[in-house]
């Protein structure tokens, strides 16, 4: 069902809500999903939404990232492009802006986040695809960091793309501009799993209720963490990791989690699925 509280259909995407899973799809088939700066600023708008919304009936336990049609997205919308070409440097500044937060906001969003790439997944998009936390694509899927062969520079999405497939591979497919398949996908850790043609929604949408059965905010704290490791790595000071963990275990979701194990039930944060009884 459709979110009440955030609509984006004239933006080329939409918000749906299944329980705890929220499902953000990207939805201008015709134009292989490509994103323009209506696209970027909606989806923005509706990132920081959902980072922002309280409590557990509001706020998602997981966000399925998808796209409709053959495509999960083509890049930037080339007409759109051709037009910032002709524009002056601060006009293109602030659109650069816009890309940078939306990555940003995706990859600290307070709860986890699951890609789901069939076809293309070019330029930008890839970018999308590094910033969220687990990545299922299609064995048919294609990836390419094309911006060099445009003349162009895939500049705000190097920091996630650099992350997921270090630094060494990332030199060689953004200066070559050479698609790579599902598999070499993989490899480089940019997908961590594959699905067959057909079945990616059903894996895609099994594996984000899975991680609804987590406790939302162990995730969010899990994390915050990983985020302060990748930026100071083993500099991150023990009491970093001493003071989250024993935040985090005097808090009220551990607490509730931990009495129901010995309980053999369910947490009372855990929400409840058509097929449990």
């Amino acid at each position: 069902m459709s979110d009440p509280l955030f609509s984006g259909a004239q933006q080329g995407f939409r918000l749906e809500r299944h329980g705890p899973l929220a499902e953000l799809v990207l939805s201008r088939p015709a134009c292989h999903n490509a994103f323009d700066a209506d696209l970027m600023l909606g989806l923005l708008d509706c990132l920081d939404d959902l980072a922002h919304r309280h409590g557990h009936a509001e706020r998602p336990h997981a966000l399925l990232l998808r796209a409709e049609g053959k495509h999960f997205c083509a890049g930037a919308d080339l007409n759109w492009m051709r037009n910032l070409a002709h524009a002056d440097f601060e006009h293109n500044r602030e659109d650069a802006r816009v890309l940078a937060r939306l990555m940003h906001t995706l990859d600290e969003l307070p709860f986890p986040t699951v890609a789901l790439v069939q076809g293309a997944a070019y330029g930008g998009a890839l970018g999308l695809v590094c910033a969220c936390d687990l990545v299922l694509a299609s064995e048919d899927a294609r990836f390419c960091l094309s911006e060099v062969s445009l003349g162009l520079v895939p500049a705000v999405i190097s920091p996630y793309v650099v992350r997921a497939m270090g630094m060494r591979q990332a030199r060689r497919y953004m200066l070559s501009a050479e698609p790579f398949d599902a598999i070499t996908a993989c490899r480089l850790n940019v997908a961590h799993q594959l699905a067959k043609p057909g079945q990616l929604l059903a894996q895609g949408r099994a594996l984000a209720l899975r991680l609804c059965h987590n406790g939302p905010e162990a995730m969010k704290e899990t994390k915050r963490l990983l985020t302060a490791i990748e930026s100071h790595g083993t500099r991150l000071h023990e009491e970093k990791t001493v003071e989250t963990i024993a935040r985090v275990r005097v808090g009220l979701e551990a607490q509730e989690g931990m009495q129901a194990f010995f309980d053999k039930r369910p947490p009372a944060w855990r929400p409840r699925f058509k097929d449990e009884t």
